[in-house]
């Protein structure tokens, strides 16, 4: 069977694309990275593609007069490199509708909470907040529904009485480079389902999983 082909979207330092990075360059992985884009120049995880002899291109969202002209841009270049799934690592541009109606169903998104808990930014802070025991990290399909596509996968961590935002995103951050290749693994293996669910997102099933292998716990 022909090896996935994925893209990865950055915005920054990279460090889940390092872990996807090294996950693909293992031959018996079953994805391989056709191509990283970035929105900013400056984007640490460039040097990361680079390393790894990955193509890389960089396309400023601030030359596009609006987001879906940019999303347009994005997708032409991830359907020249071939690819049939896309990743979202740390990319910090919220997309029009086009973009998901267009990637529907292909578009992996990991997000720093247990989802559907804690929604968008500053999450960790968020989960100090409402006094949070357990928080972690979840790989989600993407939609137009900001952090509320379906879910693929979570890793809980446990949140400690003295944490930080700072110390407890070091934790979850930890989990989420366990928790993404494992995720990418199953859609290259084409174990992956979505099974409707009226009224509802609908619901991940992993062909070969039991129940609770979608679930890492990382103390």
């Amino acid at each position: 069977m022909a090896r996935l082909k994925a893209g990865v979207l950055i915005s920054g330092r990279g460090s889940n694309l390092l872990t996807l990075l090294e996950a693909c360059a293992a031959p018996d992985f079953p994805v391989e990275i056709a191509l990283v884009v970035s929105n900013r120049p400056e984007a640490g995880g460039l040097s990361h593609a680079q390393r790894f002899g990955v193509p890389a291109t960089v396309i400023p969202h601030r030359d596009f007069p609006d987001r879906e002209a940019f999303d347009r841009a994005v997708g032409a270049a991830l359907e020249a490199a071939g690819v049939e799934l896309v990743c979202l690592a740390g990319f910090m541009r919220i997309f029009s509708p086009w973009f998901p109606a267009r990637w529907a169903n292909r578009i992996l998104n990991i997000h720093p909470s247990l989802l559907p808990a804690f929604k968008g930014l500053h999450v960790q802070q968020q989960a100090i907040d409402a006094g949070a025991r357990v928080s972690g990290a979840t790989v989600h399909l993407v939609t137009d529904d900001l952090d509320g596509g379906p879910i693929v996968a979570q890793a809980a961590v446990p949140v400690h009485p003295d944490d930080t935002a700072d110390t407890l995103a070091a934790r979850i951050l930890k989990a989420e480079h366990a928790l993404y290749p494992l995720a990418l693994r199953w859609f290259g293996e084409r174990r992956v389902r979505l099974v409707p669910q009226p009224g509802k997102p609908d619901r991940v099933v992993i062909d070969g999983i039991a129940p609770g292998g979608a679930i890492l716990w990382r103390p």
